[in-house]
């Protein structure tokens, strides 16, 4: 029987609920980057960077290619990049929203 839409789009936005994954998206939108060129602006161990990148390739969500004994990452498509600047959008107006009602609530004492 085939998984509902609604519920492989939960398994989805599941699956890009690590804050680690979130990063390495961001990073990788400046273009193809090796995994040493990562580490650095993650606060993880290698092994760990290793398991969410695996799971962002199983996903699709990026892709590998191995350049001698580097593994390059890059994102799987421009798709990926918009998802990012929608949830920052959203994000935004939101937070946006909740410092308005700051606001409210601070000149109401």
């Amino acid at each position: 029987m085939p998984v509902p839409l609604y519920q492989a789009k939960a398994e989805f936005f599941r699956m890009l609920g690590h804050p680690v994954r979130i990063r390495v998206l961001e990073l990788l939108q400046a273009g193809p980057t090796p995994v040493r060129d990562l580490l650095p602006e993650l606060d993880v161990e290698p092994s760990s960077l290793s398991q969410q990148l695996a799971i962002l390739r199983r996903s699709g969500l990026v892709t590998a290619t191995r350049e001698g004994s580097t593994v390059v990452y890059a994102l799987a498509g421009a798709d990926v990049a918009e998802l990012l600047r929608t949830a920052r959008r959203i994000l935004t107006e939101l937070l946006a929203d909740q410092g308005m009602l700051l606001e409210e609530l601070r000149a109401a004492r």
